[in-house]
């Protein structure tokens, strides 16, 4: 492999999303209106060697954060519906399975898109986030909007929010008011939630890692086309 070759979880990861269909090339109509060659579907991740795949990548990637002094101290994963949920539920049970002595009492909590009027009611399913630090784990990152409401929601709740963990960072850069076509340096929804909250936000995987990691597991031509993408739309941060 060419360049900086990608940690090894993080290459076994990418060869887990290609192989089962997870991370797909070809042609797709993003909700922005452009022409993707790639898509990546974390509610594909359904079968039992996926999801541990998945949990595991996300896993070491909070364990990484943690050690290099990215991301501090937390107190529940937490999943935003209805992605979210899967991947904060495996996520808590496989770090307390990497580290039982510092995530074995780790929680994890999710929302509900309509608040329960009975039983226990709310909006919150598990731990309760008053007082808490709360890591949110999600899928990807597009325009930022669901990340906003997940971060309203913890806080409204009386959490603070310690950081924003994903699968992967599109690297791209938000739609300009005068459209694509402007050229204009914009940047990315990732870098805009961070300087709005400043606070921690990370993914296991770029674009940069999808086409460093991608020689050998996708043709040529795929490859090809996912670089002129990134140098098409590729963000300033």
């Amino acid at each position: 492999m060419a360049g900086q070759q990608l940690a090894p979880y993080k290459a076994d990861f990418l060869k887990s999303a290609i192989d089962g269909g997870v991370l797909k090339f070809g042609s797709f109509e993003l909700k922005s209106k452009r022409i993707s060659p790639y898509f990546f579907n974390a509610g594909d991740f359904y079968r039992a060697d996926l999801l541990q795949a998945i949990s595991f990548a996300y896993a070491k990637a909070v364990i990484e954060a943690r050690e290099s002094g990215t991301l501090g101290e937390f107190d529940i994963v937490f999943g935003p519906a209805y992605k979210g949920i899967p991947l904060a539920t495996a996520t808590t049970d496989k770090l307390a399975q990497l580290d039982p002595k510092t995530y074995g009492q780790i929680c994890y909590s999710f929302d509900r898109k309509e608040a329960k009027d009975h039983g226990e009611g709310g909006n919150i399913v598990g731990a309760p986030l008053k007082g808490k630090r709360v890591l949110i784990v999600d899928d990807v990152i597009t325009a930022g909007t669901a990340k906003r409401e997940a971060i309203a929601k913890i806080q409204k709740e009386g959490g603070v929010v310690a950081g924003i963990v994903v699968a992967l960072d599109r690297m791209e850069k938000l739609p300009h008011p005068e459209g694509d076509d402007s050229n204009k340096p914009m940047p990315s929804a990732l870098g805009e939630l961070k300087k709005e909250y400043g606070i921690p936000i990370f993914a296991i995987l770029t674009l940069d890692d999808i086409i460093e990691g991608m020689k050998g597991l996708a043709s040529e031509e795929d490859i090809r086309r996912t670089e002129e993408y990134r140098a098409k739309y590729k963000a300033t941060d």
